[in-house]
């Protein structure tokens, strides 16, 4: 196949556990192979994401950067997919929604137990914290949400597969269940 379709993944705001998973599809990555490009991926390395068919994405959007990434990736991805329950609903890092930014800053970096060296990180480096965390569907337009905390390779199996025959994704029950 010489159009191979292109593929292209990155993390926001949230623990890489989405992309470990969509790695555990293991030598299934190397069949897909033959039909798919990756862009920006683990495997890749590459920074800047080119046009490309499909976009995974995972994590919520906590600061400048990941608003930038985001809208960049979206520019960019002609199908986006928000994998996990960080990118659609902001997961586990959108728990610091519920205290004031200034509080979480002070208890993390000047007030917690065993801070040796209190300062709040205040260097022009540093993206900007946004108030809270959000999920990318309020930043941006999300084609698909692929749920799970994380998903799993089967789920990501699914899911690419169903894309890349040109169907919408349905997952059975026995894929999304977490009981």
């Amino acid at each position: 196949m010489t159009n191979k379709i292109k593929i292209a993944t990155t993390s926001l705001a949230g623990c890489f556990g989405c992309h470990m998973s969509f790695l555990d599809m293991d030598e299934r990555l190397v069949d897909l192979a033959d039909i798919i490009e990756f862009d920006r991926s683990p495997f890749t390395d590459i920074e800047h994401c080119s046009p490309c068919d499909i976009g995974l994405i995972e994590g919520g959007v906590c600061n400048s950067e990941n608003i930038h990434v985001l809208r960049e990736f979206r520019k960019n991805c002609k199908t986006l997919i928000a994998v996990g329950a960080c990118a659609i609903n902001g997961g586990l890092p959108a728990l610091r929604n519920f205290v004031k930014l200034e509080d979480c800053l002070l208890e993390a970096y000047r007030d917690g137990i065993g801070v040796d060296n209190p300062q709040i990180p205040n260097d022009p480096e540093l993206p900007l914290l946004l108030d809270k965390v959000r999920p990318i569907h309020e930043i941006v337009k999300v084609d698909y949400f692929m749920p799970g905390c994380p998903p799993s390779a089967d789920v990501f199996l699914a899911f690419l597969t169903a894309l890349i025959e040109g169907r919408d994704p349905s997952l059975p029950y026995k894929l999304i269940h977490y009981d």
